[in-house]
């Protein structure tokens, strides 16, 4: 019998410590990470409940073989009263079905055996609303909460029925989520009612379920919406303990849980805290009003560095600090034999003008001017404030007709706001790539080097997002909704202007006018009009290698943070499988054969050079990795890990590795 008290506490640091960052992607999501570790740990606890192993057997419980009797006797009856229907008697379990060893009085059991099973099926459109008229109608995972659903619509002519006590299971897109049901209601197709007999509790039904949910999950198909039948749901194998010893485990559960929940919540409050006091932290920094109070608060947070840079979020904190500073001019000192910047705007408004004159860009409405009232912060001596649109042109991009959107790999490669990160740069799309096979006009095609920006914003942070169009034998299309950025005078560099669209200045300003409310958007005019800080091109020089610089720092910080977390992901899951005296065997599974895979084989780097959207080129590093040491590093689970590879490889940042080597 595992202790799983002593299990908990020996291992308090585990299961806090192991945590994922959420991916940024999407809107409405305020948790910035997974507690992986807790989460395994309810895992394991639901786990040790269906194997026998979370609380002591009592002998003089009556066997669960009895009860399926009963269940069975029971069910007959109802049917005789027509309160149920009778259902096809089902295969017996063979032993390649048992998926573990039970204790004695113990039974596995088909689900449709033990419990009965609804499916649900959903009412003409007519007959529900969502005025509260008729029975709550819940349709699927939609409506579930915690533990019990929230009806968003009511039916008045229900077609199936789940009761108060019935276990509400989710058999479509997606399939396993289990909810209690606690009235009387009607159920769409997407759900099925798991109705206990003979006083079997509620809660069991509900844990047991979400112990066997990946069981479950493995029957399901479909390539849009996967689900389940209801001969799937009901020839699941389950396991059956005594009704006694039922109580026992939701009791037992029911505790554990609560244990769970405490630790989870200090695990976000110090989450919380610490985020809260890195933020605080950095904020001296570009609140600094001297030099000398920048020194000052500059050696407070290189005093405890280790202890503040220990989050993927903090890192990515110092990074946006980073950029701040820089275009701030507190990041490198000035040389007072620079070119002052007031002479720098006379002579880019003068190359201005000649290219009007020479017909290369057309006149542009005058910007107006900045007032002091605008100025966001004070720059240095020999700097000043200006318009983005005193320094660059926008060009916006073309519609490309839809009708000639292929699947297929064609010569042009359509650019979207889907191709940048949030925090900048480039993203390949991988198998969601656009191409496109129609009429094109060249001065649409991008050319590498091109620094770009998305004007419409898929996911949270991306409005101006700077990208520079890579290098890679592909030819990328100028798409609508996308900027291309090009400065009037080499007086200005492009990495320069590339890092000030990063920076927090620039995107606060563009988030503060743009329009929407499910997908924003800006535009070239409310773009060229932000405010921008001008200095020399040596100074831009010196700015844009110690931010590089020190990016770089932060690179390899948050890879280290990644492998400690990986580590304790991984640590957390051999506690779980050590708890259920399970062999940590990688498997790949196909419907003819089952193998498990002695990965051996060595990895190199390819010959493109990787950019932001590799995970595992960065962690194979210039002298190779052994492909097993590549996939615990990365943190990602086994088919994930392979996509992800075949992506590199197809890219070129990792060479064709030779084939792994099976045994079994």
């Amino acid at each position: 019998m595992t202790d799983i008290n002593k299990l908990i506490t020996d291992n308090i640091d585990v299961w806090a410590s192991a945590i994922t960052k959420k991916s940024s992607t999407g809107r409405g999501s305020s948790k910035k990470i997974e507690l992986t570790g807790i989460n395994k740990l309810r895992e394991l606890i639901l786990e040790l409940a269906i194997r026998g192993k979370l609380v002591p057997q009592d002998p003089n419980d009556e066997p669960a073989s009895e009860l399926l009797k009963k269940i069975e006797a029971e069910k007959a009856q109802l049917v005789k009263e027509g309160l149920l229907k009778k259902q096809k008697p089902l295969a017996p379990i063979t032993d390649e079905e048992k998926p573990f060893e039970l204790p004695n009085n113990w039974e596995f059991s088909k689900l449709g055996d033990f419990v009965y099973v609804e499916m649900g099926q959903s009412p003409p459109s007519k007959f529900y609303n969502q005025d509260n008229d008729g029975l709550p109608f819940f349709q699927g995972k939609a409506d579930f909460g915690a533990m019990y659903p929230t009806a968003r619509y009511w039916c008045v002519q229900p077609q199936k029925y789940a009761y108060d006590g019935d276990v509400l299971l989710s058999v479509r897109a997606p399939v396993g989520p289990t909810n209690i049901a606690n009235i009387e209601c009607c159920i769409g197709r997407g759900l099925s009612a798991l109705r206990p007999l003979c006083h079997v509790p509620t809660n069991y039904v509900y844990y047991m379920m979400h112990g066997f949910r990946s069981n479950l999950e493995s029957f399901a198909t479909g390539t849009t919406f996967v689900a389940v039948s209801k001969v799937n749901v009901d020839n699941l194998v389950v396991s059956i303990p005594p009704l006694a010893e039922q109580h026992r485990i939701v009791a037992k559960v029911d505790d554990l849980m609560v244990l769970c929940d405490e630790l989870e919540a200090q695990t976000e409050f110090s989450f919380d805290a610490h985020q809260l006091l890195v933020e605080e932290l950095l904020s001296t920094l570009t609140n600094s009003e001297s030099a000398q109070a920048f020194e000052q608060n500059w050696a407070r947070i290189a005093q405890h560095f280790d202890l503040l840079f220990t989050t993927e979020h903090s890192i990515e904190q110092l990074k946006q600090t980073i950029l701040q500073l820089a275009v701030m001019g507190k990041l490198v000192p000035q040389d007072p034999t620079d070119e002052p910047a007031p002479k720098l705007l006379e002579r880019i408004v003068q190359e201005k003008e000649q290219l009007i004159i020479d017909k290369a860009i057309k006149k542009q409405k005058p910007l107006p001017d900045v007032s002091d009232k605008e100025k966001p912060f004070e720059v240095p001596k020999g700097w000043e404030w200006a318009r983005v649109g005193d320094l660059l042109s926008l060009k916006n991009g073309y519609a490309f007709k839809s009708k000639y959107f292929v699947e297929n790999k064609s010569e042009f490669i359509l650019t979207t706001p889907g191709n940048f990160y949030e925090e900048g740069g480039f993203r390949h799309r991988g198998e969601k790539t656009k191409y496109y096979d129609g009429p094109i006009d060249a001065e649409y095609i991008f050319d590498s080097g091109d620094l770009i920006i998305p004007m419409t914003e898929q996911a949270a942070g991306l409005l101006g997002s700077a990208a520079f169009v890579p290098n890679d034998q592909n030819k990328y299309l100028h798409n609508q909704r996308l900027g291309k950025l090009s400065p009037y005078s080499n007086l200005t560099t492009l990495e320069f202007i590339y890092l000030f669209f990063n920076s927090s200045f620039l995107r606060t300003e563009l988030a503060r006018t743009c329009t929407g409310m499910k997908v924003r958007h800006t535009s070239p005019d409310r773009i060229l009009k932000v405010l921008i800080p001008v200095m020399s091109p040596r100074e831009q020089v010196r700015i844009t290698a110690k931010v590089d610089e020190l990016l770089s720092i932060c690179k390899q910080l948050k890879l280290r943070i990644i492998e400690t977390s990986s580590t304790q992901i991984h640590l957390a899951e051999t506690i779980v499988d050590k708890a259920l005296n399970r062999t940590l065997v990688i498997k790949l599974e196909d419907k003819e054969e089952k193998k498990a895979m002695k990965i051996s084989t060595e990895l190199s780097l390819g010959n493109v050079t990787y950019d932001k959207t590799a995970i595992l080129a960065p962690l194979i590093g210039e002298d190779g990795a052994d492909a097993k040491s590549v996939w615990s590093k990365s943190g990602l689970k086994l088919p994930d890990f392979y996509r992800q590879l075949k992506s590199e490889i197809t890219l070129g940042f990792v060479s064709k590795p030779a084939k792994a080597e099976f045994e079994g």
